[in-house]
């Protein structure tokens, strides 16, 4: 532990702090830092001003660190989960960063450009798409565009007879296979609407029907394999950049 040379910087409770943790060096491993409040009766915020005032970013730091002072295998596990969490980070880093170098902006333009000369926006999604959806509806009501959004299953498919070649129907959906939007997407193309979509593959049902589709990175790896909660931060991401564009070419003097 690096006490000594920051002990005489520390607050009484966090000499306390440090006291304990030397007699109960062994047992750190096994502990989360709600455990170690309890246990030490200080609170998890002077157990991470003292890690800092020490010379570490958190308590978990610090277990990894005298991980070479004690050979425990516990260890072992905390430091397979921190590899992970960094994992986590990367996977997340690489969606966005590949969502945005797929971006072109030729394909930007001829979007805004319909989004602006449009006499309506409407927005179909559903499940975790729906708060994009909602973000985009309401920027694009602030900028004084009408739009509406829809996320009713049985509302989407009946709604979308209403819209004309005046319109612009922008349509959510990572797989590009939800039905009710597919089935919209028809109506839409009969009736010569335009469309555009955010998807995550180019070959799905709406990517083939829209006249313009902006596609995201959607990594291979999953840490809910059994449930469709794939995060949509590359799709929100891409959403934002074309409405950021909107505002710029329309909006900014």
């Amino acid at each position: 532990m690096r006490k000594k040379q920051h002990y005489h910087q520390l607050s009484e409770a966090e000499r306390f702090l440090i006291d304990y943790l030397e007699r109960h060096l062994s047992e750190i491993p096994e502990k989360s830092i709600v455990a170690l409040s309890e246990e030490a009766s200080v609170s998890t915020a002077t157990i991470t001003r003292t890690m800092q005032k020490i010379g570490y970013t958190g308590f978990t730091a610090f277990k990894i660190h005298i991980k070479d002072e004690i050979s425990d295998p516990d260890f072992d596990v905390i430091e397979k989960v921190d590899n992970e969490i960094k994992k986590a980070i990367l996977k997340n880093e690489q969606e966005v960063t590949n969502t945005i170098h797929q971006l072109d902006s030729g394909t930007i333009e001829d979007a805004i450009q319909k989004i602006h000369f449009a006499r309506r926006i409407v927005i179909f999604a559903r499940g975790f798409s729906e708060l994009i959806a909602q973000e985009m509806m309401v920027k694009l009501q602030l900028l004084g565009k009408y739009a509406e959004m829809h996320n009713d299953p049985n509302i989407i498919p009946t709604i979308s007879k209403r819209y004309t070649s005046k319109d612009v129907v922008i349509f959510i959906s990572l797989s590009g296979e939800t039905a009710e939007l597919v089935d919209a997407a028809r109506v839409c193309r009969d009736k010569n609407v335009g469309m555009i979509s955010f998807t995550a593959s180019r070959s799905s049902s709406l990517a083939r029907l829209t006249e313009i589709d902006f596609v995201c990175h959607k990594s291979a790896v999953s840490y809910f394999p059994d449930y469709e909660v794939r995060s949509r931060l590359p799709i929100q991401v891409m959403a934002r950049i074309v409405l950021d564009a909107y505002a710029i070419r329309f909006f900014e003097s």
